[in-house]
């Protein structure tokens, strides 16, 4: 898809993006949950988005690809932190489509038959540590969920920045840098739905700038 064609279906349903932002933020306000302890997630959920913004042209092929990888981005933590199952993710989407009145037919189907499979692919599994909640089976799922890459692209991509904007919060970001090839690999060989080149080379750039922007 090209950029123009990308920006003007998010221009022609940014009434539905706009609820499901609302949505997400609202999720994880109502369960208490913060970012790095002192922001409110929905600051992480936002970043998130932009990066499907930036880059979503490059993986979206049709109109309900866009709404998937927007729903996806500000959905993509409620099973694993927001106290959702796969069952009340499935609910908030169709609840949601009725709200707005996203109308019946392909593009509500893909949207609430696919974003489900992405969020609960990018949930971690059961661990004591880092290395056993993002284990071999959880980015297997991941590898065969269509879009599910991307968007952890995108989720790696925001925290990464978020380390670059505000020195001393940056406590991940040589983690990051330490697991990145392994990253790369474990969420593109072999993927339904790779990551871009171009995602792969900016985040490469990203992190090597130095985390000394602004302190909190």
């Amino acid at each position: 898809m090209n950029k123009e064609t990308f920006i003007l279906i998010t221009q022609r349903y940014q009434s539905w993006i706009n609820e499901m932002e609302k949505t997400g933020c609202a999720l994880h306000h109502q369960t208490n949950q913060e970012y790095d302890e002192d922001l409110p997630y929905g600051f992480h959920l936002k970043l998130v988005a932009s990066f499907v913004t930036k880059y979503g042209y490059l993986v979206a092929g049709n109109e309900p690809d866009v709404l998937i990888l927007y729903a996806a981005a500000y959905l993509h933590d409620s099973i694993e932190d927001a106290r959702l199952s796969y069952n009340d993710v499935v609910k908030l989407l169709k609840k949601l489509n009725e709200k707005v009145l996203l109308p019946e037919g392909n593009i509500r189907t893909s949207v609430e038959t696919f974003t489900p499979e992405i969020v609960y692919a990018l949930t971690n599994e059961k661990g004591r540590t880092r290395a056993e909640r993002a284990n071999d089976r959880y980015y297997e799922g991941i590898r065969k969920t269509r879009f599910a890459p991307f968007v952890k692209m995108c989720d790696r991509m925001a925290n990464i920045r978020y380390g670059t904007l505000f020195a001393g919060k940056s406590r991940m970001f040589d983690i990051y840098r330490k697991e990145h090839r392994h990253f790369i690999d474990a969420i593109g060989k072999g993927a339904l739905t790779p990551v871009p080149r171009e995602m792969e080379a900016d985040l490469l750039q990203m992190l090597s700038e130095d985390t000394n922007a602004v302190k909190l």
